[in-house]
């Protein structure tokens, strides 16, 4: 095979059989004379950045902020720190993220096959210009608009550009747009318009505000800060009436608003989300995986069933050829030189013509008329000058008469392909009614796939994790269901394609549910199935790098391609195996999980610190009482008893319970009570020091504070000390906290800047008496280490 080059897909292409295209001399000057503009692979800096600053939280804030340097004390604008400093982190943590997926995603970016000089090569798209000659084949991505010089049973996925799903035909002579991508056939076109002036450039604004929908997390958040923001400013007007009937001096008004204001925004909570999915993404990067969704990190870990195919996931992507079978009446010289013939002619490749090209090297002949490899019909043909050659499933291409033979080796696990030789002349028109008349066996071609090395370790894992694999393969039911045995997963029920109850949607879903392997099926079937388990509760992802796997992997709610695959698996795919490893998705399965369970504790926090403040302004708020804290004292107390420890926590290691159902209610049944009782402590000891030990204001604010941030290390206590090396490690930073708190007291700069007094016997004794009572109530409410998860106890972790 002369001059052989891959092909954007991994397959290898024969030269054209007559120079054509463009000079390079001519590409080059075309090229120069054109704008370059660098395509961007991901979010720009600006949208980061919007993102990350432009809040309605930071706008509150950012709001008070500025009320509180012209009215107030500037010391009372600390909280305005803590916002620049969380964006800051927020802002780098998502550029570092950007610039690692930035990376990862040039390995996996589209390139087109042309044609200069007489000769192919693999082009990026930024190098292509006008005049430039396109060869298409099955899964290549249109990268520039242009006119088909022909096609050979050519159809193209348009749904990115006309939202139509089904693969449309297209022949020579018609004008095709960058976006879709080759389902079927092949073909060249001339390239007509390229860059900013193709389509795909035009819709290139749409397609990069296009978003994958909110995941359950994310919705939950969403509700959780909505129901906060009604809070603000519900309480917010509350206030500010109770304020100004009170006829409240304006420096102590602003003061007290600022107060109450401020500490019902769970300021972090957005940060901490984005931040920890960011983290994730470039974790993910390191072991050679692409994110294309942030939040398909969450779909990944909450995923319990895991749809594949079996090639380049269990087995390696190559095949080699380890035995030829002929037919009666034929010879193995004679089945050997009719594949030879057939791999080298044959305009269209793919993996199984690869290797037996590369076990049987040939000449090729001019082809008259052909018909590509269609997994819906499972055969291809050429006419050519010595007959009609025909390739395909041995049920289809060879019947009855290789049956036997072929059924002997599937069920060994090896894949096997019929060839046969037809007089009649070959009618693409008419090739979904099936294969031409006459055929004579000629004989089998038997391939063989090896198991990953990490195959048997990487299914023992899902096992252990409770998540279900599915093995949806168009190979024969029997050769699937020996390499399934052979990765250590018990095939149980095995079904065929054509078992499949498609007019019984019910009885569809029992089917998807109870069988673990199918073979021979086609890429409606293994959406139907994607489809149906979706319907019966499951969390399904897919797994695929063809265009067979396009439909499911559209279905699935997770998508994940490999790198070695077609462009458009890769292009709807949330998650690219740069690396094509199917090991590393196991990882991710922890990492994502982690994610999830963090989250969901770290927002417990944040919301009780909202349910504590609304409390405040209900009960004191609206009085005349001066108010317990000032901002600057919420500040510091937030910092010490939320915003360290969950910034340590959002990405420590964990186990234990996780999920995104009753997300809200979750975090409500932890945070309004806890909340409230912690509150109760507060003002309790504020009224008692106030009114019952005539302290000052100053005094009365010293011991509020430090029963605010002692009873909130203590809550971090009771959500994260689970297992003894954790509680350790989880105390030990608490005490590190309550110490810089008495640090604070117990300098005269830091203590004048928060307007503390110094820490007197009494002052100290109250203090701690009223931490006491106020942790013995959240003690008997339940909220202990380990009590406040006791219905899913933790393993020991770090």
């Amino acid at each position: 095979m002369p001059d052989a080059l891959a092909t954007p897909n991994g397959a290898v292409a024969t030269p054209p059989r007559a120079p054509g295209g463009l000079s390079e001399a001519e590409a080059a000057r075309r090229l120069a004379a054109r704008p370059h503009r660098r395509t961007p692979t991901s979010r720009s800096y600006a949208s980061i950045v919007r993102a990350n600053v432009l809040t309605i939280f930071n706008l509150i804030l950012a709001g008070f902020g500025i009320v509180t340097l012209i009215f107030g004390d500037w010391r009372d604008a600390l909280f305005l720190a803590i916002l620049v400093a969380n964006t800051a982190i927020g802002i780098a943590q998502e550029v570092r993220a950007k610039r690692t997926l930035d990376r990862l995603a040039l390995l996996v970016a589209p390139v087109a096959t042309v044609v200069r000089d007489g000769r192919q090569r693999a082009l990026a798209v930024e190098a292509l210009v006008e005049g430039d000659l396109v060869l298409l084949q099955p899964g290549d991505q249109i990268v520039a608009d242009g006119r088909l010089l022909d096609s050979d049973a050519l159809a193209l996925d348009e749904s990115v550009l006309t939202g139509e799903s089904r693969a449309v035909p297209r022949a020579a002579g018609e004008d095709v747009r960058s976006g879709a991508f080759v389902v079927e056939g092949a073909g060249t076109l001339v390239v007509t318009a390229v860059g900013e002036h193709s389509y795909a450039a035009k819709l290139l604004g749409e397609a990069r505000s296009f978003r994958h929908p909110r995941s359950p997390l994310e919705r939950a958040v969403n509700r959780v800060l909505l129901s906060t923001l009604v809070l603000v400013a519900g309480l917010g007007a509350l206030l500010g009436y109770s304020l100004w009937h009170n006829d409240t001096p304006a420096h102590e008004a602003v003061a007290t608003a600022t107060a109450g204001v401020i500490s019902l925004v769970p300021e972090g909570l957005v940060l901490l989300m984005s931040l920890t999915f960011a983290v994730g993404a470039v974790r993910m990067a390191r072991r050679g995986v692409l994110t294309q969704q942030l939040n398909a990190i969450e779909s990944l870990a909450s995923a319990d069933v895991i749809c594949l195919d079996k090639t380049g996931t269990l087995t390696e992507a190559a095949l080699h050829v380890t035995e030829l079978v002929p037919a009666d009446g034929a010879s193995a010289e004679d089945l050997a030189a009719a594949l030879a013939l057939f791999a080298a002619s044959s305009p269209a490749r793919n993996r199984t013509l690869d290797a037996i090209a590369a076990a049987h090297p040939g000449v090729a002949q001019e082809v008259r008329e052909q018909v590509p490899f269609v997994s819906r019909r499972r055969w291809s043909a050429l006419e050519l000058d010595a007959g009609t050659l025909v390739l395909g499933a041995p049920e289809v291409v060879a019947g009855a008469d290789l049956g036997p033979q072929a059924l002997e080796r599937q069920r060994a696990g090896r894949r096997v392909v019929a060839l046969a030789r037809s007089a009649a002349p070959l009618d693409p028109g008419n090739a979904d009614d099936g294969p031409p008349p006459g055929l004579e066996p000629l004989g089998l071609a038997v391939l063989a796939e090896r198991l990953r090395d990490e195959t048997r370790a990487t299914v023992a894992y899902f096992q252990r994790q409770g998540v279900a694999l599915k093995i949806l393969s168009g190979d024969a039911p029997d050769t699937v269901a020996s390499i399934a045995a052979d990765a250590g997963l018990e095939p149980g029920r095995i079904a065929s394609g054509a078992d499949l109850p498609r007019d019984d949607p019910s009885a569809l879903e029992r089917f998807a549910d109870e069988v673990a392997v199918v073979g021979r099926v086609s890429p409606q079937d293994k959406r139907d199935i994607v489809l149906a388990l979706a319907r019966r509760g499951h969390h399904v992802a897919m797994v695929g790098d063809g265009v067979n796997d396009v439909p499911a992997l559209k279905a699935a709610r997770l998508a994940i391609a490999q790198g070695s695959g077609t462009q458009i698996a890769k292009s709807v795919a949330d998650l690219v195996l740069v690396n094509g490893d199917f090991a590393a998705v196991a990882p991710l399965v922890a990492e994502g999980r982690q994610i999830l369970r963090n989250l969901q504790r770290v927002a417990k926090l944040y919301v009780t610190k909202t349910s504590f403040a609304a409390f405040l302004i209900l009960t004191i708020g609206v009085t005349e009482t001066a108010y317990p804290v000032l901002p600057r004292h919420f500040s510091l107390a937030a910092t010490l008893a939320i915003g360290i420890p969950t910034f340590f926590l959002a990405l420590a290691p964990s186990s234990g319970d996780w999920r995104t159902t009753r997300f809200a209610r979750d975090v409500a049944e932890f945070a309004v009570p806890a909340g409230v009782l912690v509150g109760v402590g507060v003002v309790a000891s504020y009224l008692f020091a106030l009114d019952g030990l005539d302290y000052s204001v100053p005094q009365a604010r010293t011991v509020a504070t430090t029963v605010i941030i002692l009873t909130g290390l203590y809550l971090v206590l009771a959500l994260e000390a689970h297992g003894r090396r954790r509680s350790q490690i989880i105390a030990a930073m608490c005490l590190a906290l309550a110490a810089i708190h008495a640090a604070i007291l117990a300098l005269p700069p830091t203590r004048a800047f928060f307007e503390l007094v110094t820490p007197s016997a009494g002052v100290v004794a109250t203090a701690l008496a009223a931490t006491g009572l106020s942790i013995g109530a959240l003690a008997v409410a339940g909220f202990t280490p380990g009590g406040v998860t006791a219905s899913t106890p933790e393993p020991d972790a770090a």
